[in-house]
């Protein structure tokens, strides 16, 4: 059961097929052919998570159904990635984001390789990158982050020591500016608020 008590919504491949205006065989053949992300009950019948479904519907560019949005936005993670090599720094951040955030679950990892693994196992909503961690292209990394449907598309912050052209959600240099990071949030709760609500 997730942080937040909400059971996880599962979709059958009918409810699928009725989502995308399908026939039920369609959405089977999306998931034999690999398109859709299922798993199959005791009984041989197909589940989606609603997460599954989302990165589905993102990936081909068709929009999401009023109770497919809803359910998405209601699990969502409110997690934030802490990317930073060094030990003390990260440290530093996850505490003051802990206080400042308290809703917020902070994950941390200190390389690429960690970096990857929780992205791909958490799907952070935001992730805070030090640009000065050392080893991986940065443009390509947030390029890929933005683009692939596994990462869930999240909000990007980069702290930065001088002047950066990537393309990103909020730059931060030291000394980190809070109050910026929290309009970033209160906003994306904003309109997740309005996407339900309509």
């Amino acid at each position: 059961m997730p942080k937040n008590g909400r059971l996880v919504r599962i979709f059958s491949a009918l409810e699928v097929a009725n989502i995308c205006g399908v026939v039920n065989q369609t959405a089977i053949n999306w998931i034999r052919n690999g398109h859709l992300k299922a798993f199959t009950t005791p009984g041989g019948q197909y589940r989606i998570y609603a997460k599954d479904l989302a990165a589905f519907l993102d990936k081909r560019g068709m929009n999401a159904s009023g109770e497919v949005l809803q359910v998405i936005i209601e699990n969502a993670n409110w997690s934030v990635l802490l990317v930073a090599a060094e030990k003390s720094v990260n440290d530093s951040l996850k505490d003051e984001l802990a206080i400042r955030f308290p809703d917020y679950r902070i994950i941390q990892a200190f390389d690429w390789f960690e970096t990857g693994s929780k992205m791909a196992e958490e799907k952070p909503g935001f992730i805070l990158l030090d640009e000065g961690l050392p080893g991986v292209d940065i443009s390509r990394f947030i390029h890929t982050t933005r683009e692939d449907p596994l990462f869930g598309k999240p909000y990007i912050f980069l702290l930065t020591n001088g002047q950066s052209s990537y393309d990103v959600d909020l730059m931060l240099t030291n000394p980190i500016d809070f109050t910026k990071i929290e309009a970033v949030l209160k906003d994306v709760e904003k309109q997740n608020d309005a996407a339900v609500n309509a």
